[in-house]
């Protein structure tokens, strides 16, 4: 679902800022944490018996539906939902604590169990705190304007004559090179801004950039745009998001526990495609 309000668009700012990664500084792998004991009554937790989630104040679609981070509806609620269900916890032992979105990943000590929203594991942030296993892999993104021939485009097959805008240095710059392969070489720009003004007057014909970008270039850039689809890299290491601890924390642990048995049974897929699928206007490309 494409964010309708201005409001939302604009605070998603940070979301889109940090997701857009260049590849210099994508994901690593989170660095394990000591073993723990994952039984409910054993976890060590901010206030006993309460698992407390941190997440940003508007929480915005599609990550979280409502401002409402508590009823379980978006991607990002549904895997806390999930999460705590694999702890033990029910929703009513739940708690939610508003952290703005550079402070849950800044040093010291947090008021949160972990955090989730929408933060990129990178091997800096992981000097100060520490990161589950990644509950979401970032992927790619088409967008064009409304009526265009590139927005009529179901699958990448389609895209491959479109002139295509994306910024220098980036993973979106690597997957139309890798995934896409246009017959023409892209266009390649110092600023993603630049892309999207070139969108804009229709000096290309589709952008690429990350997903929770095209989000906001959708909602609060470009108007009268869209997502065309969305698509995955064909090489490289990942950008990820992780649920973020304070570092040290025994219970990253217990989470990455619970989100390999989410991703195993199929759940953590369910939840990413019904939230940040089609029914989120992102289609897959293939």
């Amino acid at each position: 679902m494409i964010r309708p309000s201005m409001l939302l668009a604009l605070g998603a700012l940070a979301v889109a800022a940090v997701a857009c990664a260049p590849a210099s500084e994508t994901a690593v792998q989170a660095a394990p944490s000591a073993p723990a004991t994952c039984a409910k009554d054993q976890l060590t937790l901010k206030t006993p018996g309460k698992l407390t989630i941190g997440t940003d104040k508007p929480a915005y679609e599609p990550w979280f539906k409502d401002d409402d981070p508590a009823n379980g509806k978006g991607f990002e609620s549904a895997v806390a939902h999930a999460v705590a269900k694999q702890l033990g916890f029910e929703s009513g032992e739940v708690a939610w604590a508003t952290v703005k979105f550079d402070t849950a990943f800044a040093p010291g000590a947090k008021q949160f169990d972990f955090d989730l929203n929408q933060v990129s594991v990178t091997p800096d942030r992981a000097k100060v705190v520490d990161f589950s296993k990644g509950y979401y892999t970032v992927k790619q993104a088409v967008v064009a304007l409304e009526g265009s021939k590139a927005a009529s485009a179901t699958d990448l097959t389609a895209l491959k004559d479109a002139k295509i805008g994306v910024q220098v240095g980036t993973t979106s710059l690597q997957a139309v090179k890798d995934v896409i392969k246009p017959a023409a070489e892209p266009n390649v720009y110092n600023e993603q801004i630049d892309a999207v003004n070139a969108l804009k007057n229709k000096q290309v014909d589709a952008v690429v950039v990350d997903l929770p970008t095209a989000f906001y270039v959708t909602a609060a850039q470009v108007e009268n745009s869209k997502i065309v689809g969305q698509f995955g890299a064909a090489s490289g290491t990942p950008e990820v998001f992780g649920a973020v601890f304070e570092k040290g924390s025994p219970l990253v642990s217990c989470v990455n526990e619970a989100i390999d048995k989410l991703t195993s049974s199929g759940e953590l897929a369910k939840i990413e495609t019904e939230w940040l699928g089609s029914a989120a206007g992102a289609p897959e490309l293939k």
